[in-house]
């Protein structure tokens, strides 16, 4: 059994990452004002920021193409592995998975396993990891897949935003038509349903974004305490210290 690990650009992996877990990246096309950049590619995350802070316009994504993936299926056929295990961005957010799936039922070169992290970013970074750490190692692709779950189901996901707009215009925020309409004023405090959907929700809002933060740091309290297990966070500031 020799076994591959790919995941897309919403995980952040680092080069040095990509090449120390051997860990494929799949980059993720970025449409901004006519022209497609690849993210991680034509465009680095700082570079993102940068423009989105400066932009009139907003940017639109699309998942990975099949030819994409496909690219890397068949150089991993070449290369003689018999599995890979492919790790996209949540179901609750992109159709990716569920194309994933699809693909895998139809190619009889090469099993592919995907898994749905129903996250993204670090969330998404720390399970692709995991895989290809378990794949060095000497795991099988059953193990592999059960570790997955367990880690999945201790991940939490906190953040805020300065408004909810470009998540109700892509439809990416799943109770948006109960919270838009009383932000004024209002710091929304954001999850992702890692456990059961890997959908963004707005589960409380605080009138002052000092405020917010604290509702933040209690519920990362709330969901670390008393655990039997070591507990690794990731802070992501998005550019804005």
């Amino acid at each position: 059994m020799k076994i591959a690990v790919l995941t897309d650009s919403s995980a952040y992996l680092s080069k040095e990452q990509q090449e120390k877990y051997h860990i494929d990246v799949v980059p993720i096309p970025l449409i901004w004002d006519g022209k497609t950049y690849y993210d991680l590619v034509d465009i680095s995350y700082e570079e993102f920021y940068e423009k989105i802070s400066t932009s009139q316009t907003l940017p639109t994504t699309s998942q990975p193409s099949l030819g994409q993936i496909m690219e890397f299926v068949d150089r991993y056929v070449e290369e003689g592995y018999t599995d890979v295990i492919i790790l996209p961005l949540s179901s609750g957010i992109s159709s990716s998975y569920n194309n994933l799936v699809n693909y895998a039922a139809e190619e009889d070169r090469i099993k592919i396993h995907p898994f749905d992290c129903r996250t993204t970013c670090a969330g998404l970074a720390d399970c692709a990891i995991l895989a290809a750490r378990l794949v060095n190692a000497g795991a099988g692709v059953d193990l592999i897949m059960k570790d997955l779950e367990d880690l999945r189901k201790t991940i939490g996901v906190r953040f805020l935003v300065d408004n909810l707009g470009h998540l109700k215009r892509t439809g990416r925020l799943s109770n948006a038509a109960s919270f838009i309409g009383t932000l004024l004023h209002i710091t929304p405090i954001l999850a992702m349903d890692v456990q059961k959907t890997g959908h963004i929700s707005a589960i409380a809002k605080e009138r002052q974004y000092k405020r917010a933060y604290k509702h933040v740091q209690n519920d990362f309290r709330e969901l670390t305490e008393n655990k039997d297990y070591p507990i690794q966070a990731t802070i992501f500031d998005a550019a804005n210290p």
